[in-house]
Order: structure tokens, then sequence, then C-alpha cells
């Protein structure tokens, strides 16, 4: 069996699911976290047509989890949208608006409320998470040194509001899970749980310096992580981030995904040595 197919991702879940775990929101995780649980985080970067064949696998098996979209082509879609929060799954922002704004905080919180306030004509709104923009020089969670998400109803970002020292992070970024040396900014951060987010637009109360998490196992493929499922040898609480795009089942899109996702390895693996 190939990684990253459709057919890996619903035996990923499938097991994690035999070994007792339960699936949930980044927004119900806030609310009411449940004591042994994946959550499970969707960033629809682009193919966003993939969102809902991973959306339709998780409904299938009753699994239920947050997809972020960003406001490009490549990934909002109204229709999409809408029929993926029918299932059940929770809709978040994958905010960018620092980027899009080169870095001019005052239009990127104009952009952000934008398109905030569009998402919000479809579905709830209760949760975001930023993309990395990884060839961009701006980090986009850095609006939030300026600006409270909180004030526009939001009650979480990832970054900001897991404590990552209690709850194991796994990333398919790069299309591999051992990711640190091509990942330019979706890493573990020193930043605490639930950080007083100031109402000042002129504090800065974010340390964004990244740290080793010293509880990461060495997974490099899915089937590492079946393994050490089959074999509990997980914690109870995991962060999985999946990015729809990379999972698919046809073999000209699996090899088009494999050979361009390498070629970005290349180049972000430089970024992140330069960094």
């Amino acid at each position: 069996m190939r990684d990253f197919t459709l057919h890996t991702l619903r035996l990923l879940l499938s097991t994690l699911q035999d070994h007792n775990y339960s699936f949930q929101s980044f927004s119900l995780f806030l609310k009411d976290p449940a004591p042994r649980s994946i959550i499970l985080r969707h960033d629809v970067d682009a193919r966003r047509l993939n969102s809902m064949h991973t959306a339709r696998i998780e409904n299938e098996l009753g699994i239920t989890g947050t997809y972020n979209f960003r406001m490009v082509r490549g990934s909002f879609d109204e229709g999409i949208i809408r029929q993926i929060a029918s299932m059940g799954h929770e809709i978040g922002y994958h905010y960018e608006d620092l980027t899009v704004a080169r870095g001019k905080a005052e239009q990127a919180i104009r952009l952000f409320e934008q398109n905030l306030a569009k998402l919000r004509q479809l579905v709830p709104i209760e949760t975001i998470c930023m993309h990395g923009s990884p060839l961009s020089k701006y980090d986009n969670r850095k609006l939030w040194e300026r600006y409270n998400y909180r004030d526009y109803g939001i009650i979480g970002e990832p970054y900001f509001d897991m404590d990552f020292s209690k709850i194991l992070y796994l990333t398919d970024t790069g299309r591999r899970w051992d990711s640190e040396r091509v990942s330019v900014r979706d890493k573990v951060l020193r930043i605490p749980a639930n950080p007083p987010v100031s109402r000042n637009p002129q504090s800065t109360t974010h340390n964004l310096q990244p740290t080793s998490y010293n509880l990461r196992p060495n997974f490099h493929s899915t089937f590492d992580i079946i393994k050490a499922a089959s074999e509990n040898l997980l914690p109870n609480q995991i962060m999985i981030t999946i990015h729809p795009q990379r999972w698919d089942n046809r073999l000209w899109p699996w090899i088009s995904e494999f050979v361009l996702q390498n070629i970005k390895n290349v180049g972000k693996r430089v970024v992140v040595r330069a960094s």
C-alpha cells in the first residue's frame, strides 16, 4: 500500500478509532476536551476537491474535525464549504492577511475582517489558523501582536491556544511526518496555552520562537504512526494536521504531488537554514 493515499488515510483513522481515541474539532476540544482524543485539523491550501474526499471518508467513519479554508481560488469554494459543514465538520479561517498586505498591519486587519465576514455568511466560524506562507518573509501570526482575535468572536488559534507540552503535534507538512527540516513555520512553538492576548494595539504579547518538542516520536511515514497506535505507544491527546491535497488514490495526481512536494522541500530547506 502506498503512503498518502485515501486508503492509507482511512487505515490511519480507523486504527486510531480501534484504539479508543475520540475525534474532536478544534473548537470542541477547547470547550470540552476528551481525555483520549485526536484533534483532527485539515488545512485546505489547494486542490479544494480533495477536501471533499477526506471529509466523506471521515463522515463514513463517524469522525468530525476542523477544515481551515484560505480565501484563494484553490481553497475557497462556497459549495464545498457548505457540504463539508453539513457533514458535521467545523469550518475555520486559514488566514494569511499579513502576507497579502505585505506586512501592513492596518490593511491586514481590514482584510481579516472582510474575509471572516465572507466565511460567516456561509457557516459559523469560531476558530482560525495561520497559513504558513513559506515563501513570504511575513509571519501571519504577528498580526496578533497588535490586535486581538477574540474581539472577533474567535475562541482559538492552535499556535496560541494549545499546550503542545502536553499534546502531541503531528503534521504532514512536506508530505512527511518528520518535517522539521522542511517546515518554515508549521512547528511547535514556545507559546503558552490560552495566552493573555492584549487589547492594547501596541502590545507584543506572544513569543514566536521555535522550540524542540521533547515528546515527539520520530515518525516518517503514516505507517509508522499506524504501528505506534497499534502498539498503544501514542499519548492520549494528539493534534493531527492533514493537508487534503497530499492524499489521493489516483496515480497521476499522487505522482504529481510527490514530485512537486519534493521540489518544494528543497527550497524550503534552504529557507529554514537561512532563518
